[in-house]
C-alpha cells in the first residue's frame, strides 16, 4: 500500500463507510456483472462496505485515488471492492469474493510464481 498517514487512512475509511451508508455510490457495469456472476446482493455490498477496511491505496491510479477495500457481511461472507474515491460519489469498479487461487485468505494474496 502506498504510504498514507494513519489519520488520512482513517478519514478515507470513514468517508467510504459514510458514502455506503447514505447511498452516495455508483456501481459500474463491470462491478454489477461480477455481483450477478458471484451471487452478491447490493445489501451484502453495502453491509460489507460499512464494515470495510482499506487494504491497499493507489493515489496515482488512472481513475484518480483508488483503494482496495475488504469487508465482511453479517453472515461472515468476505467481499473485496476496488473503488475510486476521487469523486463526490464512491464508484465501485470491481466487486468480488476473494478466494483461491488468487487469495490464500481474504486478506492475503497468493505470491506470484
Amino acid at each position: 500500500m502506498k504510504d498514507i498517514s494513519e489519520g488520512e487512512l482513517q478519514k478515507l475509511r470513514d468517508r467510504i463507510r459514510s458514502q455506503a451508508a447514505v447511498g452516495k455510490y455508483r456501481v459500474t457495469i463491470r462491478a454489477h456483472a461480477e455481483m450477478v456472476e458471484e451471487g452478491i446482493s447490493l445489501e451484502e455490498v453495502l453491509e460489507a462496505l460499512r464494515r470495510g477496511e482499506i487494504m491497499e491505496y493507489y493515489p496515482e491510479h488512472r481513475r484518480g485515488d483508488c483503494c482496495l477495500v475488504s469487508g465482511k457481511t453479517g453472515h461472515g461472507r468476505h467481499l473485496h471492492f476496488f473503488c475510486t474515491t476521487s469523486h463526490p460519489l464512491l464508484i465501485l469498479i470491481t466487486v468480488y469474493e476473494p478466494r483461491p487461487p488468487k487469495w490464500v485468505t481474504p486478506r492475503q494474496r497468493r505470491n506470484p510464481v
